[in-house]
Formats: C-alpha cells, structure tokens, sequence
C-alpha cells in the first residue's frame, strides 16, 4: 500500500496511548542473591547493576561508603588500577560505580559477544578489591581539590546547605563532607566497611538487553558464588532534625553578581497517595520548560536563565525543591514571584488546556523513559529497591489521567504555603 505523503497523519494524545510497563524475569543465584532481568533491544549490548546496601547511611565515619565504592575497581589481589582499567577497555566495555543514600552500586556496560570475559572482571573486583594505599592517597587528593574548587561556587554551597536545614546534619540527606573528612580517612576505614557491605553484604542484581546464552550460568559461577546475602543487614534509623529557623542568607563570594536561591520543605515519599497527583501539580508549578516559574521568572521578569521544581525522592523521606540562580539585585524579587505563583495555584483553578498540555507532557515523557531495555529495567529497579509493585506504575497514569483541577488546587492548599518553605540565598 503507497504512502499518503499529502495528508497530514492523525495526532493522537500521549494521555490516549495504553502504556504498559513490559514485565521482568527473576531468578534467584545459589547464594541467594536475586536477578530481575528484562531481555530486549535491537542492540548487541548487557548492562549489569549490582546493587548493595551500602549508602552513606551504612557508615560509621563521613565518606567511607563513597570512597570504598569509588576504590572497589582500582585494585584487586591480582591486578592492578590500570590492568583493570586496561582490560574493560580492551572489550569495549565499561564499569562505573556510584554511591546514595541507602544503596551503591557497580554498573557494567558490555557488548553481549564479550560478557563472559568481563562478567568475571567484574565479580573478581567484588570478592577481591585491596584498597591500595597510593589509590586512597591520590582519591584524597583528588577529592580536596575539587571540594576546594566547588566551595567558590554559590549553588554548590546553596546545594549541600538546604538538604542540611531540612535533615540535619547527622542525618545521611543533610550530611556532607569536608576537608578533615578526607584526610580522616584511612585504609583500614574502608577495608572494614568493605568486608561487611559487599565482600558479605546484601546485593541485588539487575540486568537488560540482549543476552548470549550464558548470561545466567556465569553469572551465577561469577557471582553466586560469593558470600552475599548470608549475614543480615539491618536498617539504619536516623532520626531527621531540621534547623529551628526557616530564612538564611549567607555570602560565600563577596565578588558575586548573582545569589543562588533554594527555597524547600519536606514533602511525603512515593509511598503517601498524595504522591502521584503532586506530581502533575508541580510540573504545572514549575517541574518542566512551560511551567508557571519558567514563564514568569524566566520568560517574563528575566531573573534568571532557568527555574526548576521538583520532587526529590528518597526512601524514606523527601521534599519539595526549587531551584535557581538569580542576580544578586533581583533575588528578593525572584523569591517573592515564587511565593505569588503559589498563591495562585492555593486560590485560583489550573485551566483545562493549562491541565492537557501537562498530562500529555508527562505522559509523553514516561512514553520515552519506557524506550529500550535499559530505561525498562531502570524503572523496575527504582519500584523494586522502594518496595512498589506495577500497581504503583498504572496508578500512577490513572490519576496523571483523571486528576482534576479541583483536586489540584486541595493540593497547592495542603503543601504550598509559604510558611513551610525554609528559605536559603547563597551569595
């Protein structure tokens, strides 16, 4: 059948696609350790995540859990940092290593026809990882002169501050490390936290792709094999205390010509049902290009390049975000067009077409969160690492779908009042 190249196709709404979230496989390796796997992709490609229960809420001393992960890679008891860095190259892959909150995790990227030489690379760096003492030294480092750098820097300071004023410093959301926490560290520090959170430690594993046929075996021969998941690893409680007042400026650069604004409060996890309906909310607010903030702050006033709102996520809390750099003479302004923004949203209902243009934004982009293999098995790792089935999932595109603007406005009535925000200005 010959294309139509003169009419124009039938556009169709995101919020009238039937979006599904393709399901997983799980299987379970001989030491216990589970494997949520999604095949699928037209490429010739694996990623593997392991992930451990071993965030910064894990450790005993500031920037243990960081750096043990950051070291896991730069030696073993038979290679050495290059050798390591030299053979996942020599196969086009690529292993990378990340630490939050309550979990750390070792990403491989491989090509499907090289998995089973670095697959046991990979469980070589979990079983046998030493912890040189010339890595730690340059890590140290490295470390001191980028803090060095990045403390010249208002949204760095205005960054680690806010989270501090919501938390509390003790807590593993609002801790952050300085210079003496660096030099602090010592060899025996991350060997200990080592030995306990991933040498014996709780791990999940997820991977997607495409996979060759020994992609379960060896795994399991490289990795089920390890003494995980035996030992419990019990949850840390920290208590959050946040600051007693809600209004700080601080000058960091007497030199600057702009101020970096933060203003937040704390707001319920993806767990509370308000969650999903919020989310809508704040897209409107200002969680994307066309919302409310970008319009008036940016497009308007001109106070700033860009002003964003945004849910942040962890597990077992959160907070309502926004975040911006203004100049030094329009921060008071900008601050105050915050405020009036959620005045309106508390006192006057979001219009039909204001309400569609952000339902078929957000729903368009689940839609391409959703393309490939990787971004499937990402969402499933998100859900599952907070305790959240599919249900969670369809839910969620059912009230994106049927919110309504009276709902919205109980919403903006409930969390956006300006009493509840504490208020930082880094200078």
């Amino acid at each position: 059948m010959a294309v139509d190249r003169i009419a124009a196709p039938i556009i169709k709404d995101a919020i009238d696609f039937n979006i599904q979230l393709k399901p997983y496989h799980k299987f379970t390796l001989d030491n216990g350790v589970e494997v949520y796997a999604y095949e699928g992709g037209a490429q010739e490609v694996v990623l593997v995540d392991l992930v451990f229960y071993a965030g910064n809420s894990f450790e005993q001393k500031n920037w243990v859990a960081a750096a043990t992960n950051f070291l896991l890679k730069n030696g073993t008891s038979t290679k050495t940092s290059f050798e390591i860095t030299d053979a996942f190259e020599f196969y086009g892959a690529h292993l990378n290593r990340s630490c939050t909150n309550e979990t750390a995790t070792v990403t491989l990227h491989c090509l499907s026809k090289h998995y089973q030489e670095v697959i046991p690379l990979m469980g070589e760096i979990i079983a046998e990882a030493t912890f040189p003492e010339k890595e730690i030294a340059i890590l140290k480092q490295n470390q001191i002169q980028r803090l060095l750098l990045n403390l010249k820097k208002g949204d760095f300071i205005a960054n680690r501050l806010i989270d501090e004023y919501l938390f509390g410093f003790d807590h593993p959301y609002g801790k952050y490390s300085v210079e003496q926490d660096y030099k602090n560290i010592n060899r025996e520090d991350l060997v200990t936290f080592y030995e306990q959170y991933y040498k014996q430690g709780k791990c999940v594993i997820f991977i997607a792709g495409k996979f060759p046929a020994t992609m379960e075996p060896l795994l399991n021969k490289y990795i089920g094999q390890l003494p995980l998941n035996k030992k419990e690893i019990k949850e840390q409680v920290h208590p959050i205390v946040s600051a007693t007042q809600k209004k700080y400026s601080i000058v960091n650069d007497t030199a600057s010509v702009q101020g970096s604004i933060r203003l937040a409060r704390h707001f319920p996890n993806r767990h509370h049902p308000d969650f999903p309906a919020t989310q809508v909310l704040n897209n409107i607010f200002g969680g994307f290009f066309g919302s409310r903030l970008m319009s008036n702050i940016r497009e308007d006033k001109g106070y700033t390049y860009g002003i964003h709102s945004y849910l942040q996520n962890y597990m077992h809390a959160g907070a309502w975000m926004v975040s911006t750099d203004a100049g030094k003479d329009v921060c008071k302004a900008t601050i105050e067009e915050v405020y009036k923004e959620m005045k309106i949203l508390r006192e006057t209902l979001v219009k039909e077409e204001e309400l569609k243009l952000v339902k078929n934004y957000m729903l368009g982009a689940l839609l391409g969160d959703l393309d490939g293999p990787f971004q499937i098995i990402s969402r499933w790792k998100t859900y599952l690492l907070n305790d959240l089935t599919e249900d969670y999932f369809y839910n969620t595109i059912k009230v994106v779908r049927s919110v309504t603007s009276e709902e919205l406005q109980v919403l903006a009535e409930k969390y956006l009042k300006e009493e509840d925000f504490f208020e930082l200005v880094v200078y």
